[in-house]
């Protein structure tokens, strides 16, 4: 059994949008630059996490499934999806804007991939002044019109847009439409799934000035073209979002230990936003936890606690 909570090395991937945020947020040194993500926990292959800490140093979090099975991450996760963690967990750091995308529901991409699809969260850590979110459609459109839209450069045009806030929160089921604007720190929760249709790149060429490609026909049935009175999330009290895929919560930390409660019978993520705090469990001593920290709790890991002065995201799949 597992005795302690597990921390991941992040891998930190630059990308041409990204900024020079996340070292300094997560606190670590590197000469590493435009950081655009940090993965945080991940089983996509080629970049499974690795633990960096403690007498299970070394171990990827597929190896550790494999052993642990579902006492690390569940007994209806391990009966669903063996030996393959459900979710990725990223921080990211737009500098630029991002692409404009969609990702498939899991029928689709099943039947295209053989994987998952991809359903999302975003919750917005930092904003720049003028920082925008884009999600969703503003008004109806047909596919053979969206495919319009992209070739004459207007499908911006039809997509909601909102000034983007710290606090803020984003529900991403797949076929929704969307972009990062420049300027959000944010937090990302989403399905194990590396499965991206790009729509619309601002019409941007690459360094050897070719455009880059987009994957028009593959979205048009990935989209779902249902307009919606809103596409940013109201939550209820602390409960940023709660699907079949994950449940996210917030909590404020003080002095005074407060119980982090979730029902699922699951892991449990905890990802530090701001400041510090102590978290206790089911085990030996508590464990520090502070801003950019992201630790994994094993299913059998019960009665867990945290008190500080900060913010924390909890996570169950």
């Amino acid at each position: 059994m597992i005795e302690q909570p597990i921390h991941f090395a992040p891998y930190l991937k630059s990308v041409i949008w990204g900024g020079e945020r996340i070292a300094p947020y997560k606190g670590i040194t590197t000469t590493q630059e435009q950081i655009g993500e940090s993965w945080e926990l991940s089983a996509v292959p080629g970049h499974v996490s690795v633990v960096d800490r403690g007498p299970l140093a070394g171990k990827t979090l597929t190896e550790l499934i494999d052993e642990y099975k579902e006492q690390l991450v569940g007994k209806p996760n391990y009966e669903k999806y063996g030996n393959n963690f459900p979710l990725l967990v990223k921080l990211i750091d737009a500098r630029a804007d991002l692409s404009v995308q969609v990702h498939p529901d899991d029928e689709l991409a099943f039947k295209r991939h053989n994987c998952p699809g991809k359903t999302e969260m975003w919750h917005i850590i930092e904003t720049a002044p003028d920082a925008r979110i884009y999600a969703g459609l503003s008004e109806q459109i047909t596919p053979d019109e969206y495919e319009k839209r992209v070739a004459d450069n207007t499908i911006m045009d039809v997509i909601a847009g909102y000034d983007s806030t710290a606090g803020d929160t984003f529900y991403l089921p797949a076929g929704r439409i969307h972009a990062i604007g420049a300027g959000n720190l944010l937090a990302e929760i989403q399905q194990t799934s590396d499965i991206t249709y790009r729509i619309y790149d601002y019409d941007r060429r690459d360094k050897d000035g070719n455009p880059r490609e987009l994957h028009t026909e593959q979205a048009r049935d990935a989209i779902d073209y249902t307009v919606y009175p809103t596409y940013k999330s109201d939550p209820v009290g602390d409960d940023l979002a709660n699907c079949k895929y994950f449940d996210v919560r917030r909590m404020n930390l003080s002095s005074v230990s407060q119980a982090v409660n979730h029902d699922r019978d699951s892991f449990t993520i905890i990802m530090c936003l701001h400041g510090e705090g102590e978290i206790n469990y089911s085990g030996d001593a508590p464990v520090h936890i502070r801003q950019g920290e992201t630790l994994l709790f094993p299913a059998t890991m019960t009665d867990i606690s945290a008190s500080g002065l900060g913010e924390l995201i909890t996570v169950q799949s």
